[in-house]
């Protein structure tokens, strides 16, 4: 097969799209035996926030009531502080 600089783009295009497309994972709490738990993520170590910022690993702060990390099902009440719902501080 000749390369031709058309050929070379388009590879360089597919492959472009399919690191975008590995860059950006679904959220973990997505997943149908996971939750959304609001006010317990460490600093540093939340999943994703409502409002505030949109990627993981940017919580400035322990226990912000607007990150979140997934846990399982029925977890998040028993914790002190989670909260299915994102809380004001």
């Amino acid at each position: 097969m000749k390369k031709t600089p058309a050929t070379l783009t388009a590879i360089g295009t597919l492959l472009a799209l399919g690191a975008l497309g590995a860059a950006t994972p679904a959220c973990a709490a997505d997943k149908t035996d996971q939750e959304k738990c609001y006010g317990v993520a460490k600093a540093g170590k939340n999943d994703c926030a409502a409002g505030t910022h949109s990627c993981a690993g940017q919580a400035k702060t322990s226990g912000d009531g607007h990150d979140f990390v997934a846990v399982p099902k029925g977890t998040c009440e028993r914790l002190n502080g989670g909260s299915l719902t994102p809380k004001t501080n």
